[in-house]
C-alpha cells in the first residue's frame, strides 16, 4: 500500500542496530540532519544522547512529555 502525502515523517525501528561504528556515525548524522520529523524506536542510550531529541513518547501509556534525561533511564531499563 502506498500513501501519498505531503507530511515529512520518518518512522525508524532500531536504526543503529548491528551496524560498525562508522556506518552508526552516518546513520545519526543523517537523523541529526533531517529536516522533517522523525519518530525513533531505539534501546541505543548512545543514539539517544547523540540525537538530543525534544519530546519522548512514552509506551505502551501513550504519554507524550518535553524529553529530560531522567528518561535516559528508561532506555538503560528496556
Amino acid at each position: 500500500m502506498r500513501v501519498v502525502s505531503a507530511a515529512n515523517v520518518r518512522l525508524l525501528d532500531e536504526p543503529t542496530n548491528n551496524l560498525d561504528p562508522a556506518s552508526r556515525r552516518e546513520v545519526l548524522q543523517a537523523i541529526r540532519t533531517y529536516a522533517g520529523a522523525v519518530v525513533l524506536v531505539t534501546h541505543d542510550e548512545g543514539a539517544v544522547e547523540a540525537l538530543d531529541p525534544d519530546r519522548v513518547l512514552v509506551l505502551p501509556d501513550g504519554i507524550e512529555d518535553l524529553w529530560n534525561p531522567e528518561y535516559a533511564e528508561l532506555i538503560s531499563l528496556a
